[in-house]
């Protein structure tokens, strides 16, 4: 069997990783007079490597994120005061472990979708099936959606080791409809003690307000709450830096 059939092998067999380096292993192994099991050793770890790879890939396009968001390339200098030291002990994932949940609540433009999303992207390369959603656009999409579409939306906001609801309370007053699917995916992921990560620009005094309903707010908080890291966001406004800097360099070329 030349090498040709042994990659054709390897690929019959899905072991696409060891058939994608098998040329250059044997080549290096034969510059180097490397052992068998050497090579072998090697051809072994890439096809690890490229499975580690794709597995990566496909729970980041099943996450539902749009980015693959980082705390480094965070800008803390720019608001000092925002609880940054919160931020990395969310990033370690350790919440998860414990079921907790984190609210990340403040001004407009102050990172707080960017820290969500940094936190879920950690969790799809360590492993974890992650749901990213801009909650009021999904949640309106749940309430035309049918039985079917319904049922299929809320098991895997259910299902996921972390659930993330950005901009919760975007347009303020939410439907009834959407009202009531928050409070099942945080009565139904407390009892899993699975964690939720909500991004708002709302206080939670007001959530009455913009739920329709005192006491439904009240029930979600209480779970919500229970074991909970709170991390409030106040400062400037990134969005409107960037914005600024724009027409700065608009203005300038003109």
């Amino acid at each position: 069997m030349n090498t040709h059939d042994i990659e054709t092998t390897l690929r019959n067999l899905r072991l696409s990783g060891m058939a994608e380096t098998l040329q250059t292993r044997v080549m290096q192994a034969q510059a180097a007079q490397e052992p068998f099991l050497e090579t072998l050793a090697a051809l072994l770890q890439d096809e690890l490597d490229r499975r580690k790879s794709r597995l990566m890939a496909r729970r980041f396009k099943l996450s539902g994120l749009d980015e693959r968001a980082l705390l480094a390339d965070f800008d803390w200098r720019f608001n000092p005061k925002l609880p940054r030291a919160a931020c990395f002990e969310l990033h370690t994932l350790k919440f998860l472990a414990d079921g907790a949940n984190a609210l990340i609540v403040g001004k407009p433009g102050t990172g707080k979708s960017h820290v969500a999303k940094a936190v879920a992207y950690q969790a799809t390369l360590q492993g974890f099936e992650v749901a990213y959603v801009e909650a009021d656009s999904e949640f309106a999409r749940y309430a035309l959606a049918d039985t079917d579409e319904r049922g299929r939306l809320l098991q895997g906001w259910v299902g996921a080791d972390l659930l993330v609801l950005d901009d919760l309370f975007l347009a303020r007053r939410i439907s009834e409809h959407a009202a009531e699917l928050l409070q099942a995916l945080v009565h139904q992921r407390y009892k899993l003690r699975r964690s939720i990560v909500i991004t708002s620009n709302r206080i939670v005094q007001d959530w009455g307000r913009y739920l329709g309903d005192a006491t439904m707010a009240t029930t979600i908080l209480d779970r919500l709450m229970h074991r909970c890291a709170m991390l409030e966001f106040e400062g400037k406004s990134y969005r409107l830096k960037e914005a600024a800097a724009r027409l700065v360099t608009t203005t300038d070329g003109s």
